[in-house]
């Protein structure tokens, strides 16, 4: 039976948590569902353990999956004609970021049709009323778009990524199955694992913290040190699985009050100009930001070594300690110390870095209460030593 946690919205973790979707349509009684996945969560039936139960309880669905891996304004658009042309009254979001994040634009532009182009969403939108409703089903253990107030958005043409904020956008139910999970490959375990871990650690170190989402924060790492390493060499270990999915969780749950910080506007530029996935670059990127704070982010970087038994004789040992921790999980999982094309070759180029930097800044300052607030040079510092 799966357990239930009452926040904003209603959540059910643990296995056999998708069986609560139907109980769910049917105690609101909706009439159709738009089914949002990606294509190759279709290919691979995993979005089909969600559809054979609305099959078996005779509710009706239709199935968008012109989503990409960095979704697109085209992908929002076409969903929103998809969405307007089937009828449905709801969403059902399986997936990753990708999924959730499309789910998302398309439940709040049908909902408030005035913000029919999602560019003038980014920010803190302005919307007015609450999206189209969204029974979230992730797949991956990271990005916990379930559970977050934002989305993001690649403009292809403008080679940029950008960030919604709105309350109005959060999912009204997150089932949070480890058996979603069960067949998601290593080097996505790894990746998503070290995305929810940024989510954590950013959120600690801000300022703009509650006693709330320090307490999320810290047990989302601990989580993370027991559980990530044993889900990646063992995928079929539905404990670590389900420790994974219940640490992105409350890592996002954290970060969505928090915020993040210069990883996140890093890797989202990386993204929207080079189509990188979002945790490999935050994998990649975090112990390089975490070093360049230095003093600034030692207490707080130490007191996260505490919770997870790294010792030291002080503050900064203790916190640099942290940070190779990080590095030597990202090594123990094939995870690069830098950012590279598939075949090798350097992939950020000289040309673009100027342009990578002004997207960076536009996004971080003065969104993100980092524990520094940076400038190009301290920025450019970072995309030079990933390159």
């Amino acid at each position: 039976m799966a357990n239930r946690i009452m926040l904003n919205q209603t959540s059910y973790h643990g296995a056999g948590a998708i069986a609560e979707i139907v109980n769910e349509a049917k105690a609101h009684d909706y009439k159709k569902a738009f089914v949002c996945s990606d294509p190759d969560l279709i290919k691979f039936q995993v979005s089909t353990k969600v559809t054979d139960l609305l099959d078996q309880a005779g509710l009706s669905y239709e199935i968008y999956s012109n989503i990409k891996a960095n979704p697109t304004i085209e992908n929002v658009q076409t969903g929103v004609a998809a969405f307007k042309k089937s009828g449905a009254d709801y969403i059902i979001a399986i997936g990753g970021g990708s999924s959730m994040d499309t789910a998302k634009a398309i439940g709040i532009i049908i909902a408030n049709p005035e913000f029919e182009d999602v560019r003038s969403l980014e920010g803190v939108a302005p919307t007015r009323k609450p999206c189209v409703p969204i029974i979230a089903v992730p797949t991956t253990a990271g990005t916990a778009a379930e559970v977050t107030i934002n989305y993001v958005i690649t403009d292809v043409e403008r080679k940029r990524k950008f960030v919604c904020v709105d309350p109005h956008d959060m999912p009204i139910i997150a089932v949070v199955d480890p058996e979603m999970m069960s067949s998601m490959p290593k080097g996505l375990t790894a990746a998503t694992g070290m995305d929810a871990l940024t989510h954590a650690v950013e959120g600690y170190i801000g300022g703009e913290n509650t006693a709330q989402t320090k307490k999320d924060s810290v047990e989302a790492v601990q989580l993370i040190h027991k559980y990530l390493k044993e889900a990646y060499d063992h995928g079929d270990n539905l404990e670590a699985r389900n420790k994974m999915q219940y640490a992105s969780f409350i890592a996002g749950r954290a970060f969505t009050r928090s915020y993040v910080g210069y990883v996140h506007a890093i890797a989202h530029t990386l993204g929207g100009h080079y189509g990188v996935p979002h945790g490999l670059a935050n994998a990649v990127i975090l112990p390089y930001v975490l070093e360049a704070y230095g003093k600034s982010a030692h207490k707080k970087l130490a007191r996260l070594a505490d919770c997870i038994g790294i010792q030291g004789k002080d503050d900064a040992e203790k916190a640099n300690a942290f940070i190779q921790w990080i590095r030597d999980m990202n090594s123990s999982m094939n995870i690069p110390d830098k950012i590279r094309a598939k075949d090798g070759s350097q992939l950020i180029k000289e040309e673009d870095l100027a342009d990578c930097i002004t997207k960076a800044l536009h996004e971080a300052n003065p969104l993100y209460p980092c524990p520094q607030i940076w400038d190009r040079k301290e920025v450019e510092a970072i995309f030079r030593k990933i390159m």
